[in-house]
């Protein structure tokens, strides 16, 4: 039996914050710097004049305060009942006169959150990716960067079955991971998928306080018609948020739970995005346990990247690991680029721009006979 496994980063399906829309790096990282410094301040549980002026600053420069379905603000900061004696913040003045006083006492004394602005993506652009989807046609499918579980549902019978008319997946499954911008891990399947291990409560090992994935490592077990699958989802601490000792405690914890399951089956496949090259640290870590990159197999004669223009191994992002069994089973390895665009990189005609491609990930896929 013929069995095609893909991973793909998605980067969201419907909805994706606005920040990951700005295609300048260094007013990116801004953003993402100012949200990690708002949600630690707002986890304090008493704010100190200081952490009051560091929290309306930001709030301010990014427009936190504002609702608007026509130009979201970046940040957001969600209060389920704002006002002056129970909310975070009173606003004064309006547009760039507006000014924030922070009325809170501390994390206890107003109810709310601050997430990351997100905006709708049009309909093609959704369509792009189910072609991407549509066209790999794997069996298993590891889907990175999905809002929710019946986000993955809906992509799943309106756009692959409903706007493409393709056979939608029998099984949509997804956990809800620790990443507050609500990017997580999931998977079709047209194979049952019987259980589904999380590890959202790994501790990291330096830092026992904190959650040690930025998403998750779900273990996906899919029945076939012998022994069983197990399929190991990954999304490592990203790269543009460079902390390679993160990543290689990550890696290292994934090498752990992957033999732990090979005590289980010896068919296990780690996938995902590991946001960082194949000779880095992280990426070693797994291949050290005999984990074998599919794109080092023999039957792969495609691009060496998987990010961006896909022209170098430094693009190499995205990745199929196999165990020693699975190995000599494999049959084809395929690289769909055409979701880019990219310089040189031959993409759908429906795909005119950066703005309406699928992904600036291509989706890898190995062809195995079990």
């Amino acid at each position: 039996m013929s069995i095609r496994i893909a991973t793909f980063n998605t980067e969201n399906l419907f909805r994706r914050p606005t920040a990951f829309r700005v295609e300048d790096p260094a007013k990116r990282e801004e953003i993402l710097d100012d949200f990690a410094t708002l949600t630690a301040l707002l986890d304090q549980s008493v704010y100190t004049a200081d952490d009051k002026t560091k929290i309306a600053g930001i709030v301010e420069k990014h427009r936190a305060y504002d609702i608007d379905p026509k130009d979201p603000p970046p940040i957001y900061v969600n209060q389920s009942r704002p006002g002056k004696d129970s909310g975070l913040f009173k606003t004064t003045g309006t547009g760039k006169g507006t000014r924030v006083e922070v009325t809170a006492k501390g994390r206890s004394t107003w109810a709310g959150w601050a997430e990351l602005g997100q905006d709708d993506f049009e309909m093609n652009v959704v369509r792009n990716t189910g072609r991407v989807v549509s066209e790999v046609d794997a069996d298993i499918l590891l889907t990175v960067e999905v809002e929710d579980r019946l986000t993955l549902e809906r992509f799943n019978t309106q756009v692959l079955a409903g706007a493409l008319g393709r056979r939608p997946y029998p099984y949509a499954l997804l956990i809800d991971g620790n990443d507050p911008r609500g990017i997580d891990i999931g998977i079709l399947s047209r194979h049952p998928v019987t259980s589904v291990r999380t590890h959202l409560f790994d501790n990291d090992p330096d830092r026992p306080d904190l959650r040690l994935f930025s998403r998750d490592c779900p273990e996906f077990e899919i029945q076939l018609d012998g022994t069983p699958l197990v399929l190991l989802g990954n999304h490592l601490k990203s790269k543009f948020q460079d902390n390679p000792a993160l990543r290689l405690a990550q890696a290292k914890r994934v090498a752990e739970i992957y033999r732990a399951a090979l005590e289980r089956t010896p068919h296990v496949v780690v996938a995902g995005d590991f946001n960082d090259h194949p000779d880095s640290d992280a990426a070693t870590a797994l291949r050290d346990t005999g984990l074998r990159d599919v794109m080092s197999h023999r039957a792969y004669r495609g691009l060496p990247g998987t990010h961006g223009d896909c022209k170098s191994e430094e693009d190499k992002l995205d990745y199929v690991l196999l165990s020693p069994e699975l190995w000599p089973s494999v049959q084809h390895v395929g690289l769909e680029t055409r979701g880019l665009f990219a310089k040189d990189v031959k993409s759908f005609d429906t795909v005119t721009s950066k703005g309406t491609a699928a992904s600036d990930h291509a989706a890898l896929y190995v062809d195995v006979d079990l």
